[in-house]
């Protein structure tokens, strides 16, 4: 549930990206009680290294992070991420944010869109009917409203759509259904007298 891709307006844009680079350069990667531990294995960081020089090859601006030591993979903020790109197009499972501008709401719902997946999605804004219009046009399992993505609670259903998801099949009285079956049980203290 990782936020990935960041679309902002683009009015805010430049100064929200370097306050999130200026976050990401001094956030501690190691073991231990730090702000990101390692990424799961070696393959993973070749993925997520692979997607990163990807980007900045297809035209996004490297802001920081974008290296890694063994395997702690840095946090890294990629300016212009566009649809194309790897870090827009893939989920790419490691500290990677790509912040895309938009100008319009309708340009954000089609970016949002503009994807594959659709596991988690939050909307921030003052205007809190505006925020609802937009994320009643997206296309994902989870909405948060002025939250960050990152949220999920037992007794709610959890999942997404297109190909991040179960259609939001787990979770609260869902879980009845996805992780049980219905089975037929009749029990009588004595077995009957049945005529052969």
């Amino acid at each position: 549930m990782t936020t990935g891709r960041v679309l902002v307006n683009v009015e805010i844009a430049a100064p929200l990206t370097e306050k999130l680079a200026a976050k990401a350069k001094h956030l501690p990667v190691a073991l231990g009680q730090v702000a990101l531990g390692p990424v799961i294995n070696r393959a993973q960081i070749d993925r997520i290294h692979g997607i990163v020089k990807d980007t900045v090859a297809a035209g996004a601006k490297l802001e920081a992070g974008g290296t890694f030591d063994g395997p702690f993979y840095r946090p890294t903020v990629l300016e212009r991420g566009e649809a194309g790109h790897g870090a827009f197009d893939e989920e790419v499972f490691g500290p990677v944010a790509a912040i895309t501008p938009f100008a319009t709401d309708d340009e954000a719902v089609a970016l949002a869109n503009n994807s594959e997946y659709g596991l988690s999605a939050g909307v921030f804004s003052a205007d809190l009917g505006r925020a609802i219009a937009i994320g009643n046009r997206l296309n994902a399992g989870l909405l948060h409203i002025n939250d960050q993505t990152v949220a999920d609670e037992p007794h709610i259903p959890f999942g997404g759509v297109g190909a991040s998801g179960n259609g939001t099949r787990i979770g609260g009285r869902a879980n009845w259904e996805a992780f049980t079956h219905w089975q037929w049980m009749t029990i009588k203290e004595k077995p009957g007298a049945y005529p052969f």
